[in-house]
C-alpha cells in the first residue's frame, strides 16, 4: 500500500485512459477507487463488462467530487476523440481549467493529496521532426497561432501553472501515446483504424510515410502512477514512454506475419492530424526513472496483448 494511503479518486472514469487505468488498478485489490464522471451509469457499465463488477470501487457523478476525501486524485478529463477535438479545439482551455480549478481547489483544503494530471507530448508543440529530449524547447508560433496548437498551449499552460503552486504535489504525466482493449473503434485513430481492418478482413490503408510512436500499456502507465504515490513530496512533470517505440510499419509487418491484417500503401491517402503531423512522436526524455519507473512492455508488445484481448472477445 502507498505511504499515502489507498484512496485513489480517478475524473473522467468513462474516457479511454482511465478505462486502462481501473483495468490495471482494481485486480490488485488494494486500492480503494472513487471512479468520477459525469455519466455513472456509463462507468457501472464497463466495469460489469470488463469483469470488474466486484472491484473494490464506488462510481459517482462529478459533482460529488467534493464530498469525499481522497489520497490521489488522478485527472484524465479531456477531449480523446481526434473528431470532438477538431469540432472542439476552442473549448479545449476552458474543459482544461475547469477540471483543474476543481482539483486545486481540493488541495486547498487537503493539501497533502497527490494530484496527478494527464498532460501531453503535445506540450512540446508541433515539432516532432525528432523525438521529445531533456533540452527539448516548448515552440509556438507566438504571432500567428495556429488552432492545431490550441491543445499543446493549453496543456503547457496547466504544466506551467502546476509547477507555480510548489506547495502541494502535483506531478503532469505527458502521454504521448496510449493503448488499450478499450479504445473506441469508431474513432479515427491509427490503431483503431488498423484493429477495425483485422475484425472485417478489408485492407488497411495508409500513405507511404513512416512515423515513429511510442504507446505505453495500462499496466505500465499504472505502475508509473503507483511510483508516484510512493514518493513523499512530488511537483515535477514526467515524460510517459514504454520500453520501446514503434513505427507505423513495424505494426503492419507484425500483424501481417500473423496473418490477420492486409495492408495497402496509397500515396493519397490522408491522415486526420488534428493537433498537427508529426514524425516522431515520442520522447527520449527519462526523468521518471529518478522516481524507480521501468515500463516492462515495449510499444510493439503492449499493443500486441491489447489487439489479441480485443478479437478474442468477439
Amino acid at each position: 500500500m502507498s505511504p499515502r494511503g489507498d484512496r485513489v479518486a480517478i475524473l473522467g472514469a468513462t474516457g479511454h485512459i482511465a478505462k486502462g487505468l481501473i483495468h490495471a488498478f482494481a485486480p490488485a485489490g488494494d486500492l480503494e477507487l472513487c471512479l468520477l464522471a459525469r455519466s455513472p451509469e456509463r462507468v457501472r457499465g464497463f466495469l460489469e463488462s470488463a469483469g470488474l463488477g466486484s472491484a473494490r470501487a464506488r462510481v459517482l457523478p462529478l459533482e460529488d467530487f467534493a464530498s469525499h476525501e481522497y489520497d490521489t486524485v488522478i485527472n484524465c478529463v479531456g477531449i480523446g476523440s481526434p473528431v470532438k477535438l477538431q469540432q472542439g479545439l476552442s473549448t479545449v482551455f476552458e474543459l482544461t481549467q475547469r477540471f483543474d480549478d476543481l482539483v486545486l481547489g481540493y488541495l486547498r483544503r487537503k493539501s497533502d493529496t497527490l494530484y496527478v494530471s494527464l498532460s501531453s507530448g503535445a506540450a512540446y508543440g508541433t515539432d516532432f521532426s525528432k523525438p521529445a529530449g531533456e533540452g527539448t524547447e516548448a515552440r509556438f508560433k507566438a504571432n500567428r497561432i495556429d488552432p492545431s496548437e490550441y491543445y499543446g498551449i493549453a496543456k503547457l499552460q496547466s504544466e506551467a501553472r502546476h509547477r507555480s503552486l510548489e506547495r502541494y504535489s502535483i506531478a503532469d504525466l505527458r502521454v504521448f501515446g496510449f493503448f488499450s482493449r478499450f479504445i473506441d473503434l469508431g474513432e479515427r485513430f491509427l490503431l483503431s483504424e488498423m484493429v477495425n481492418c483485422m475484425k472485417s478482413g478489408e485492407e488497411f490503408v495508409t500513405g507511404p510515410k513512416d512515423i515513429w510512436r511510442d504507446f505505453v500499456h495500462p499496466e505500465d502507465l499504472a505502475a508509473l502512477v503507483r511510483c508516484l504515490m510512493q514518493q513523499e513530496r512530488v511537483n515535477d512533470v514526467f515524460d510517459v514512454y514504454s520500453a520501446a517505440p514503434v513505427t507505423k510499419f513495424q505494426l503492419v509487418e507484425h500483424f501481417a506475419a500473423a496473418g490477420i491484417l492486409k495492408c495497402r500503401v496509397d500515396g493519397g491517402h490522408a491522415q486526420l492530424n488534428v493537433t498537427g503531423a508529426k514524425s516522431c512522436y515520442y520522447s527520449e526524455n527519462r526523468r521518471a526513472e529518478q522516481l524507480g519507473y521501468r515500463p516492462r512492455l515495449t510499444s510493439l508488445q503492449g499493443i500486441a496483448r491489447e489487439v489479441e484481448a480485443i478479437l478474442g472477445r468477439q
